[in-house]
């Protein structure tokens, strides 16, 4: 299990993913991808889902046509852990 980021260390990790917006009400971070159609769409949550499924750590998402709403918390530590941070990165990466 992950632990969960409190202090500089959260405050730092957050600061440096870009375009993510804590979540009301949850310790969670979210973030709405939009692309040119649904096949760009999908094709993103395609590459994310063999990235997520290697560390073992999936996202809460939905898709509707161009549009991918992402919501990312680890649920085992209850919060934000570096997991989250890192597959945010990647999926940012992934979504150019």
């Amino acid at each position: 299990m992950s632990d969960r980021l409190e202090g500089t260390q959260r405050t730092e990790a957050l600061a440096a993913l870009e375009g993510w917006t804590l979540v009301e009400g949850r310790d969670a971070i979210h973030k709405r991808f939009v692309f040119a159609d649904f096949v760009a769409a999908f094709g993103f949550m395609t590459r994310v889902a063999l990235v997520a499924e290697k560390m073992d750590h999936h996202p809460e998402w939905s898709n509707v046509y161009r549009t991918v709403n992402v919501t990312l918390t680890t649920h085992d530590a209850k919060g934000l852990t570096l997991r989250d941070v890192a597959l945010a990165q990647a999926m940012d990466k992934l979504a150019v």
